[in-house]
């Protein structure tokens, strides 16, 4: 008689343990939830488009948004911003400590500068006195483009170990001034040096990391890009926020987010659509199918698996774990929900059969 095996569980991933910081009342590092975050792509002064494009990432489901702060009228138009927003912001200034102060007057929630770049002892102590005083994180931001000189003729690139080095000289800096209420990024727009550097990193520090992969282009090579990278630092439990960077709109940088969280089992939100890439018994359009399923519950924030199947033949088996599904045929398909068929209808009343049944 054969002898059954039994069943193996799917190793969970197990997060790399960091310290804690807040973000406002987000909480990151730790055992919390890796959170999503995006960067606005409006011009920062401009009160009125800034909101409104916060607005809708909110809707999408960012939980941290970063603001670009290249002179005092972006910095000034922080405190207007954030009374219309409810999700914490970080002012993103590079060299001008002026602008990190008059920002942390606004009420900002968090600052991406490096104070190795900023100048003069006193400058870097004020800024950190007033972050210190407010309660205020600083995300330190190592870029494979903007490495110091020093660092690429040691190195000749901008190597994984020249990111972490040039991330721990910043690091010292704000130690050096009793201040610990750091996160880190070290990113680079070649996937396995980044990947490379976060390993290195994590090895040596326990502050929280911020992954992302550096100007990772438009989709879908982006979104290709992003997924390897942040899915194998992710998967190795590294990373305390994320930010997929595409050439896109920023809700998109959002959903694909959280899709990539979601294949690793670490977060789900919305609709998870498994389809099948078709072949000659498909029927029905499946391509038209699916894109409007997707549209249809876009706005659904229950983690749920919908399956989009172009046959009857395998699609219930297939996708017996989707909460709900469908397959298609010739004039007719078919409703499952767990793996068992529910219902027969029309192949022109699919969509809306689905739609209503998961409404219910």
């Amino acid at each position: 008689m054969k002898r059954l095996r039994p069943k193996r569980q799917a190793k969970m991933v197990t997060r790399r343990k960091t310290r804690t910081i807040y973000a406002g009342k987000v909480p990151i590092g730790g055992e919390n939830p890796i959170v999503v975050q995006s960067m606005t792509k409006t011009n920062t002064a401009d009160i009125k488009s800034t909101v409104k494009q916060i607005k809708s990432l909110e809707a999408s489901g960012c939980e941290i948004i970063r603001l670009a702060v290249p002179d005092m009228s972006a910095t000034k138009a922080l405190g207007k911003i954030k009374k219309f927003i409810s999700i914490p912001m970080i002012a993103d200034i590079h060299f001008d400590w002026r602008l990190a102060l008059e920002a942390i007057k606004q009420g900002i929630d968090g600052l991406r500068i490096n104070p190795g770049n900023i100048g003069a002892k006193w400058k870097i102590k004020d800024v950190v006195t007033s972050a210190r005083e407010r309660g205020i994180p600083i995300r330190i931001g190592v870029n494979a483009g903007s490495l110091e000189k020093d660092l690429l003729k040691k190195y000749g690139h901008p190597e994984p170990e020249a990111l972490v080095e040039s991330a721990g000289r910043h690091i010292q800096i704000l130690e050096e001034f009793n201040f610990t209420n750091i996160k880190v990024s070290l990113k680079a727009s070649e996937v396995l040096k980044t990947v490379e550097a976060y390993r290195l990193f994590s090895e040596r520090y326990d502050y929280p990391l911020h992954i992302g992969i550096s100007e990772a282009g438009p989709p879908p090579g982006g979104i290709i890009k992003s997924s390897v990278g942040l899915g194998i630092l992710l998967s190795e439990g590294i990373g305390d926020t994320i930010r997929v960077s595409l050439t896109a709109e920023p809700e998109e940088e959002v959903r694909v987010a959280y899709m990539i969280l979601g294949s690793l089992g670490l977060r789900r939100k919305g609709v998870d659509i498994i389809s099948c890439p078709t072949c000659g018994r498909c029927r029905i359009d499946l391509k038209g199918l699916v894109t409007k399923v997707e549209a249809g519950l876009r706005n659904i924030d229950k983690p749920i698996t919908v399956a989009v199947m172009g046959c009857v033949v395998n699609g219930p088996g297939e996708a017996r774990e989707a909460d709900f599904g469908m397959a298609g045929g010739k004039g007719r398909g078919i409703l499952f929900k767990k793996g068992k068929i529910i219902k027969t209808v029309k192949e022109d009343e699919l969509l809306d059969a689905l739609l209503k049944e998961i409404e219910e």
